[in-house]
């Protein structure tokens, strides 16, 4: 590999919070081979006060804009769902690799689409999956596959998150609104669902009940609530191509955050368990095996605790890919996979019946 570090722009950035300042920066910053060179916002002040915070050489009020500038290697899309579609679509046509925050559209469409493009494009694109990347998940694969717990007979999975509760603050308000994209099921759900099938492989039908216990949901510090039209409690059983059997539970408003998966094999148990507030994808995970099972591999990036620690390490997968020209990091067609788990699950609840999970053409 080159020692030259890669040079990445955040679409996104704002100096007091959000993902790219509380995952992806110090992410970032850990790895060598990555170098942040810019950044983009709403506007061109806000722009200037995260570069500023951030540390980025550069600032854009339009990241149509930044995406096209010439010394940029890897676009890291983390504004809000709706957003992802014009940016996406422009970096590849600029011909960017592109790190994009999941869920990669607020629809299957769009999700094929962007997936479509980037094929054309003949780029790395990676979709944030980061729990499903995160080296515990990709220990306890690397497990199974090699039959440290014989074949896996059945799993119990519950994903719990401080999300869609009774009140939040403003800014959560549109994770509220199932036609944004960004709902319970597709964050909180589609992570978990996606490191299922990382350990247990594909699913192959689905059962399910989705359901809004809490219809409104109260802004912080105002008089206001808005409409809950997506779920904030989801079911589902499924069965899997490796012949498994799971449960999963996704809970919204939980506050005592432990995830928790008990894998039963033939020979033997298996646990991850993590107690992140946010959804087990963003913190470090524990693995655990009743047959002295081998430790997780050390970190990409040692010392990262919290949001940054998982998605350091999909970075450093892309980073790896980009170089080599290996294909390791979950792509934009693993995203549309998902997005059709996904559907899958609505209807199997809208219908009350078995679903099974379509591959697509």
């Amino acid at each position: 590999m080159t020692d030259t570090p890669l040079k990445v722009a955040f679409a996104g950035a704002n100096a007091e919070r959000a993902w790219a300042k509380d995952a992806h920066l110090p992410a970032v910053t850990a790895l060598p081979g990555l170098a942040l060179h810019a950044v983009s916002a709403r506007s061109q002040d806000l722009a200037d006060k995260a570069a500023h915070a951030f540390g980025a050489p550069k600032a854009y009020g339009d990241s149509l804009e930044m995406v096209q500038d010439p010394e940029i290697d890897i676009v890291s899309v983390t504004v809000k769902v709706p957003e992802h579609r014009a940016i996406v679509l422009a970096a590849l046509a600029a011909g960017k690799h592109i790190y994009c925050e999941w869920p990669l559209g607020r629809d299957l469409a769009e999700a094929e689409e962007m997936a479509a493009a980037a094929r054309d494009a003949d780029v790395h694109a990676a979709i944030g999956l980061q729990g499903a990347n995160s080296k515990a998940v990709q220990h306890a694969a690397s497990l199974v596959r090699d039959g440290a717990i014989g074949r896996p007979l059945s799993l119990r999975v519950v994903s719990p998150t401080a999300g869609w509760g009774r009140e939040a603050p403003a800014f959560y308000a549109y994770l509220q609104d199932k036609t944004n994209g960004a709902t319970l099921s597709t964050i909180a759900g589609g992570h978990t669902l996606a490191a299922i099938e990382n350990v247990v492989g594909a699913y192959v039908d689905v059962s399910a009940i989705n359901t809004i216990r809490f219809p409104e949901m109260k802004l912080t510090g105002q008089d206001e609530t808005v409409a809950r039209t997506s779920p904030d409690h989801i079911l589902v059983i499924g069965h899997h191509a490796s012949g498994c059997v799971s449960s999963l539970e996704v809970l919204g408003g939980e506050a005592r955050p432990t995830f928790l998966f008990e894998l039963r094999g033939e020979t033997g148990m298996l646990t991850i368990e993590g107690h992140f507030a946010g959804g087990f994808q963003g913190g470090v995970l524990a693995v655990t095996s009743d047959v002295g099972a081998p430790a997780v591999p050390a970190a990409s990036a040692p010392g990262l605790t919290g949001p940054a620690a998982n998605v350091s390490e999909l970075y450093a997968s892309l980073e790896r890919d980009i170089r080599t020209g290996s294909r390791s990091a979950p792509d934009f067609d693993r995203a549309v996979r998902l997005t059709r788990l996904l559907d899958a699950i609505d209807e199997a609840s809208e219908t009350g019946r078995r679903i099974l999970v379509q591959e697509g053409a």
